[in-house]
């Protein structure tokens, strides 16, 4: 297929380029790691060259892990924000019809990140993306978690720019990790911790009314929903049957809707990183196939694997989304829909 849009494709600027190895190891194959180091440095290269050659015609492109998120202190992360922001609508000026970018927010001041925002949505910025949760205070064991109202001045400002945000996982670190990760190394990552990080964070931002007070919000998450699709029926049912019942006794506010109708209108799901035709057959029978999305995970995940399933795998696919149109769909149309995409590379192949 050609003409696919891939969006959890992740960059690091030039000069904080071994600080991304470090970070690599935890998750990159020691054989692969020239070829990540090669590629998460490269925007207009060997990126775009791949792409051309596995029909992705445009990539939104975001700053790698931990990114701002893992910056303690406001004023210097609200400073990298900035020149890495610049940094990248520099380099991807002149192949507009190819790469777009999210924008790297610090998320220390909802309302700085909202200014933020907007002047990076001014000048052609898709949205943003979030390394889950943002660390604060000295030693960085402050957890900020956008699903309290400190934040809803940032989410006005985010549905009024008509923008999603992509909520997308980061490693444990400091206290955290020692006493959950540290004798468990192995499943940092996205063995389970990533997975773990992200639908805490997106089930608070459900349980504690985000998605109520903003009805017109759009998250992504990636990975086919970060094991909450397998579920939904138990979260539902304890959801409706016991904790919504609880927090009235208690007289605490909960969320007014059901899990499935803010997966059906407020959360999109991307297929990065997760390759699998069953799987995705599963979900898309619960969330239907409009609110999924084709991703990679590049340069963690390759793009050949990317591609060479989506279109390898092709007739099942279609078969597991209902169709030639849904294939379609997810692997280009809901992203130009949600994005507001114009004409890029191959658009219309």
């Amino acid at each position: 297929m050609y003409g696919k849009v891939s969006f959890e494709e992740a960059y690091e600027i030039p000069r904080l380029a071994d600080q991304s190895r470090d970070q690599a190891a935890l998750y990159i194959a020691p054989k692969d790691l020239d070829r990540y180091m090669r590629q998460i440095k490269s925007i207009t290269g060997e990126r775009l060259e791949v792409s051309d050659a596995h029909g992705i015609g445009y990539t939104i492109v975001s700053l790698t892990v931990p990114g701002i998120q893992g910056i303690c202190d406001p004023a210097q992360a609200e400073k990298h924000a900035t020149e890495v922001n610049d940094y990248i609508a520099n380099e991807i000026k002149d192949h507009r019809d190819r790469l777009g970018a999210f924008a790297a927010l610090s998320m220390h001041d909802p309302k700085q990140a909202a200014e933020e925002l907007r002047r990076c949505v001014k000048v052609g910025f898709h949205g943003a993306l979030l390394n889950d949760v943002q660390h604060a205070g000295p030693d960085g064991e402050t957890y900020l978690f956008y699903d309290q109202p400190a934040y809803d001045e940032f989410w006005k400002v985010v549905v009024e720019l008509d923008v999603p945000v992509y909520i997308h996982p980061a490693a444990p670190m400091g206290q955290y990790y020692q006493q959950q990760y540290a004798q468990r190394k192995y499943l940092v990552g996205p063995p389970l911790s990533f997975a773990n990080g992200v639908s805490l964070h997106l089930l608070g931002m459900i349980t504690n009314g985000v998605f109520d007070r903003f009805p017109k919000l759009k998250i992504i998450v990636g990975h086919l929903g970060e094991h909450i699709p397998f579920d939904f029926w138990r979260i539902n049912h304890w959801l409706e049957d016991v904790e919504k019942p609880l927090a009235a006794k208690a007289g605490d506010v909960m969320c007014k809707k059901t899990i499935y109708d803010y997966f059906k209108n407020n959360i999109y799901l991307t297929t990065s990183g997760h390759f699998c035709t069953q799987t995705l057959k599963y979900v898309a029978e619960y969330v239907g196939p409009e609110r999924l999305l084709f991703s990679v995970d590049y340069p963690y995940e390759t793009i050949e694997n990317g591609c060479g399933w989506w279109d390898g795998d092709a007739e099942n696919i279609k078969r597991a989304l209902g169709g030639e149109e849904a294939y379609k769909n997810v692997g280009r149309e809901n992203a130009k829909k949600l994005f507001g995409l114009g004409k890029y590379h191959d658009c219309d192949a």
